[in-house]
């Protein structure tokens, strides 16, 4: 008997017609059933005559199947078996305690993110080189496109298109002048029913290979920086390529779904929009993580069909600050993924510090959010990892598995902001009201107190750390009851912890 991990992958694979066109004419559909759940998912056509179906089994045990085809005259039927999870597959993400983040076998997930929008459609030499910075990264999460991206940066072909067809002739393009391409789709000739298998293979490779490293795939579905044609797709254009790619990744564990980036950048209305997300829940049985990301106007994330609030920063010099507001707004976790860059290019989102960013994730997450990074160093060959990937030059980075192993020694399953904080701080505690008072976190971003006072009216004893939180340093400031002081060494981005004994 056949036999896949459980949240592993099972797939089947069939040979069919290579006529017409297998994409549009053909169907095939995978129903699979095991002792406490039953699903039925979509295949999808591979190219040269293979029909492929897949298949994430929640459950260990034994599963059986029938996989029916328009091409078969008798459905085929077998069966296979889920063994236990490999090490280090925790299951897909889920919304826990209304603002949590956990994995589906109830292990924490402390979300620290990057963007890398067109990574994996760079040259083999530059993939690798990601995937070795990922691997000596604290990021847990990577957000990146479909389709290619056309803007300043980025004006080379990708290695490959997601339809069959020729693009424009991109010699024309500047730097002065991407402006004047972005969304056209005159000189390009795409069939739109017809996909590039080795576009979506080379894809699903690389969701795989993260998966394996236990990184999540935040694939966005959408976007506006386009030369292509693909963001000016007609509705059922948009909808048949929805329910391809739901077919191809839907069944491994560490996808995310995001509708689009900057989605009001985009000529579709509200309809359209919830129309693809329709099209999106019905056909993702796994009920991945969905968002939507905004450039100017944030999304109404109260819809059933978000799981979390996927939000860009909304002025210069505030975002994060917003966090708590939009907790208590959304009822729905808060994964701020874009909140500035850490750069040196002449656009305000992609030149702030490394000491300014890494301030944005410690309030984000003291916040009870969950932060998102990005990089946008010249002077490296116009190779920027905000869009290519390739090699970290910046300085906010290296100290992000500080603040993640802080989030880590929290118990439960997240942070919230605690209202018995003062104006100068951010105060964060347990999300879960049975640990309250176990673990206090205080953060003094930009600030640089000499001291701070503490008054708790229990008896609780606390072990009291002080953080450098650039520096990445814990020291121990003693252990205290009741009413204390911690001295602090008169430093921005120092915090201090409380852990109870």
């Amino acid at each position: 008997m056949q036999e896949v991990s459980k949240w592993g992958v099972w797939e089947i694979s069939v040979q069919g017609p290579k006529e017409g066109n297998p994409f549009a004419e053909q169907w095939v559909r995978l129903n699979v059933c095991g002792q406490n759940e039953c699903r039925e998912v979509d295949g999808f056509y591979d190219g040269n005559g293979a029909y492929i179906a897949r298949f994430m089994p929640s459950f260990e045990g034994e599963y059986r199947y029938t996989l029916s085809a328009s091409f078969l005259q008798e459905p085929l039927s077998g069966s296979f078996r889920a063994g236990a999870p490999e090490q280090g597959n925790h299951g897909p993400v889920r919304v826990q305690n209304t603002w949590a983040l956990v994995y589906e076998d109830g292990t924490p997930y402390h979300s620290i993110g990057t963007t890398c929008y067109v990574w994996h459609l760079q040259s083999d030499e530059l993939i690798e080189k990601t995937f070795d910075t990922l691997s000596r990264s604290a990021f847990n999460k990577i957000r990146f496109c479909v389709f290619p991206k056309h803007y300043v940066y980025n004006l080379h072909e990708p290695r490959s298109y997601p339809y069959e067809g020729t693009p424009m002739d991109s010699s024309v393009l500047t730097k002065e002048n991407f402006n004047a391409y972005r969304g056209m789709a005159e000189g390009n000739c795409w069939d739109f029913h017809a996909f590039n298998p080795e576009h979506f293979r080379h894809l699903e490779n690389c969701v795989k290979r993260l998966g394996n490293m236990g990184i999540e795939a935040d694939i966005i579905l959408f976007h506006p920086y386009d030369r292509w044609g693909f963001s000016q797709m007609t509705e059922e254009e948009d909808l048949f390529y929805i329910r391809y790619i739901v077919a191809r990744l839907g069944a491994y564990h560490n996808v995310w779904w995001s509708l689009a980036n900057e989605y009001d950048l985009m000529q579709k209305d509200d309809k359209r929009w919830l129309d693809i997300a329709n099209v999106l829940c019905e056909r993702d049985v796994y009920t991945h993580m969905r968002s939507i990301h905004n450039c100017r106007n944030i999304y109404d994330f109260t819809r059933p069909w978000c799981t979390h609030c996927s939000i860009q920063r909304t002025d210069t010099y505030s975002t994060v600050e917003n966090t708590d507001a939009w907790r208590v707004r959304y009822k729905k976790p808060v994964v701020l993924d874009e909140i500035a860059y850490e750069g040196d290019i002449q656009y305000g989102w992609g030149n702030i510090t490394g000491e300014e960013m890494l301030r944005r994730f410690w309030e984000t997450a003291l916040r009870g959010g969950y932060p998102g990074h990005g990089e946008t160093m010249t002077g490296y060959d116009d190779i920027l990892w905000w869009s290519h990937g390739g090699e970290l030059h910046g300085e906010s980075h290296k100290r992000f598995w500080f603040l993640k192993r802080v989030m880590e020694l929290c118990p439960g399953n997240g942070l919230k902001p605690s209202e018995n904080r003062r104006s100068d701080e951010v105060r964060a505690e347990p999300l879960e009201s049975r640990y309250k008072g176990r673990f206090i976190l205080c953060y003094y971003s930009f600030m640089r107190p000499y001291f701070r006072d503490f008054y708790i009216d229990d008896s609780t004893v606390y072990d009291a750390y002080v953080l450098d939180t650039w520096n990445c340093t814990c020291t121990k400031a003693g252990t205290y009851c009741g009413k204390f002081v911690v001295a602090l060494p008169k430093k921005q981005y120092m915090a201090v912890l409380l852990i109870a004994r």
